[in-house]
């Protein structure tokens, strides 16, 4: 069982790697460049909610906090090395305390106040990440031309083809 889990997400890892990298680079200083998050963040996020969970039989409550950050941190970082988007997935971040914070909520005696710097904290997040979201959109390119101008034409184009005529 124990080899199971622990060959198994490397199995999964090194296919990754393969898929992303068909030239084959395979040094360990590449592996550690790409993957660190995988590595390390993501495991002691993962250690965390272990320990709640499993070891202190659910009585160390405040372990919620830092494993979802990590967790979720690890999660953001992981994308942003694999993707190099790293300029617009920093609110990601923020996310990433919203998470914990939750989880802390949600195990926890539910204190509504709580609520308050989750709602804010995800609010912030998702607004962050629609603007950076659409700053890259406008920025992407089809042969010369942005992908936002095409899709709002052909958008346009919709609504005037596919009018109701009132009566």
């Amino acid at each position: 069982m124990v080899r199971k889990a622990i060959v198994g997400p490397v199995l999964l890892l090194l296919g990754v790697y393969f898929l992303l990298n068909p030239a084959g680079e395979m040094n360990t200083g590449y592996i550690f460049a790409h993957f660190w998050p995988t590595l390390f963040v993501i495991p002691l996020g993962l250690f965390f909610h272990w320990l709640y969970f499993m070891v202190l039989a659910r009585k160390g409550l405040g372990l919620l906090i830092p494993g979802g950050i990590l967790l979720v941190s690890g999660i953001v970082c992981q994308i942003s090395m694999l993707m190099d988007n790293w300029g617009s997935m920093w609110p990601g971040f923020l996310l990433a305390a919203a998470a914990g914070l939750f989880e802390f909520y949600w195990f926890g005696n539910r204190n509504k106040w709580l609520l308050i710097p989750i709602c804010v904290l995800t609010i912030f997040s998702l607004l962050f990440f629609v603007v950076f979201t659409f700053g890259s959109l406008m920025n992407e390119q089809i042969f010369g031309t942005p992908i936002l101008a095409i899709v709002l034409v052909l958008a346009g184009l919709f609504l005037m083809i596919n009018r109701k005529k009132s009566t």
